[in-house]
């Protein structure tokens, strides 16, 4: 799928399904504000949230004082959804609409957090220029949420790549070092079950 029919794809999508129609949705992204809060960083901080869609990671980041947020999704149909639930609140928030190995940020980032957008990277090339874009931007700390083993294999029609810990510290080993994984059994609105795998790491010092 080129990156035209993935942003198509996202688009229909988010325009066509609502939050407790789609398996990733959360009420509570708890999983990712612990490795978020775990970093220790000043409310000044710099945060991305890669492929964050409508997710409501957003409303708690602003809601603990977080003043450097941005969110970055290939749908602008999924970023408008967040900004109308924000209401004046988007106004504090950095909207980024780009596929995430398109994506050439002219800033760093303290945290680099990502829920479910790396697993849809399924060809090396993909993976390549994430990790390109992840070294060359953060500076601080990635947290990354995929599909473990025991996960799907398939989201949103889409084919998707599981991993483990150890599949997931090779691929960022160079550039950033492993701080802790854990896995969790994400519940979906319609009551399945997905094992994610969630890791954090921190950047090397050159």
């Amino acid at each position: 799928m080129n990156n035209s029919d993935k942003k198509n794809h996202w688009e229909t999508v988010y325009e066509t399904k609502n939050p407790n129609e789609v398996s990733w949705t959360q009420e509570v992204p708890k999983t990712s504000l612990d490795f978020i809060f775990s970093f220790g960083v000043k409310k000044d901080a710099k945060i991305i949230d890669i492929g964050g869609g409508d997710s409501k990671l957003v409303d708690y980041l602003l809601k603990e004082g977080f003043e450097n947020i941005t969110v970055l999704d290939i749908s602008e149909k999924a970023l408008e959804k967040a900004k109308n639930r924000l209401g004046d609140q988007a106004k504090k928030v950095n909207w980024v609409i780009s596929d995430i190995t398109e994506f050439e940020p002219n800033t760093t980032f303290d945290i680099w957090h990502d829920r479910a957008t790396f697993h849809f990277l399924t060809t090396p090339e993909q993976v390549k220029k994430y990790m390109d874009t992840a070294r060359k931007s953060v500076s601080g700390y990635i947290t990354i949420g995929t599909f473990s083993e025991n996960g799907p294999t398939k989201c949103s029609g889409l084919e998707i790549k599981q991993y483990s810990e150890q599949t997931l510290t090779n691929e960022l080993k160079n550039g950033f070092d492993k701080i802790r994984c854990v896995t969790e059994n994400h519940t979906t609105p319609f009551n399945t079950t997905q094992n994610f795998l969630f890791c954090s790491f921190k950047r090397q010092k050159n």
